[in-house]
């Protein structure tokens, strides 16, 4: 679908190309203070500056929405956008930065769907992420519903869910679900499982986003090393991703 020229890198025999084919990443913890990312204005800019270094020209930031743990509304989100900007302006970075959520499939999120309460980007496309012990028992007819309500969703890694088979993905892409694949699942970070069902999604065209799920300093030495795996060649050129839609 979408066809890019290869750009080789300045850096040093390192990496052969960088990111700026897919232009947006679209699944990040870089907002300060709300969730398990990013804990200060501080270190979400250091993160940033990292994404920009690797070509990425615009950020959708998606913090954790969960009842147990994170309890993030689009209040606090937007606020904690608002604070992130006025860092990056003071050190006159300049980069496109919007905000969204991960939505954790958990008792309150078949009500939020009921009540269009999800967070959006792009063309209304909502991530959300399954818990990574079981799949919600009740998740086709929620995706129904959420499809039923304009909403277009995107499925956060589907690759390291450890009971979901590439069966199972395809059968969610037919329903309309989209997929969002790790990049740093390719280098091994999350372990050998991963990499290859990662590996086997891209063979089998079951990617639709690829995205950094940035959090800290580690996640952005792995989004930088994924550029050097054969496997995110292949990804990022010829292939049908839809991160240039967020635009």
């Amino acid at each position: 679908m979408f066809n890019f020229f290869k750009k080789k890198s300045s850096q040093k025999n390192e990496i052969p190309f960088n990111y700026e084919s897919i232009v947006v990443d679209m699944h990040s913890h870089v907002l300060p203070g709300i969730d398990d990312g990013a804990q200060t204005p501080k270190e979400s800019v250091v993160l940033i500056k990292r994404m920009i270094d690797l070509g990425i020209k615009k950020i959708i930031a998606t913090p954790h929405i969960m009842a147990d743990y994170y309890k993030n509304t689009s209040e606090t989100i937007n606020n904690a956008l608002q604070i992130l900007k006025g860092e990056l302006k003071m050190e006159n970075i300049s980069i496109e930065i919007e905000a969204a959520a991960e939505h954790y499939f958990d008792e309150t999120f078949k009500k939020r769907v009921e009540d269009h309460r999800l967070m959006t980007m792009g063309d209304n496309y909502v991530l959300f992420e399954y818990s990574f012990m079981n799949p919600p028992p009740d998740a086709y007819a929620v995706i129904q519903n959420m499809i039923a309500g304009n909403y277009k969703p995107i499925l956060a890694h589907p690759e390291r869910y450890s009971y979901m088979t590439t069966e199972a993905m395809t059968s969610l892409r037919g329903r309309g679900v989209n997929l969002q694949l790790n990049t740093i699942s390719l280098t091994g970070y999350y372990g050998k499982d991963v990499k290859k069902k990662a590996e086997t999604m891209i063979d089998m065209q079951l990617v639709d986003f690829i995205s950094s799920d940035m959090h800290h300093l580690r996640h952005a030495d792995a989004f930088r090393n994924a550029l050097t795996t054969t496997y995110i060649e292949k990804v990022l050129f010829d292939y049908p991703l839809k991160n240039v839609l967020l635009m």
